[in-house]
């Protein structure tokens, strides 16, 4: 791991952008089968087991949309 160090008196500011992540994606892509709502993930990557997880939402009735290039899925679980 990379150390960060900071001088100066200046406040802190910007945005920092995580790169999409199997061990979050998974345990969340999981949870939105708990909600009839609609809900939206952004960065979620592109790797086979989130691949693997959208098929099966979507053989088990889900709607499921996602965009590999923008990275964003888009669910609707319907009485699972």
């Amino acid at each position: 791991m990379e150390n960060l160090r900071v001088y100066g008196g200046e406040p802190l500011n910007g945005k920092v952008v995580p790169a999409g992540n199997k061990n979050a994606a998974l345990p969340i892509l999981c949870a939105t089968l708990m909600t009839s709502d609609e809900v939206t993930l952004h960065n979620l990557p592109d790797i086979t087991d989130v691949r693997r997880f959208l098929k099966m939402f979507s053989d088990l009735g889900s709607d499921v949309h996602y965009n590999k290039e923008t990275q964003v899925g888009v669910f609707r679980h319907k009485n699972l």
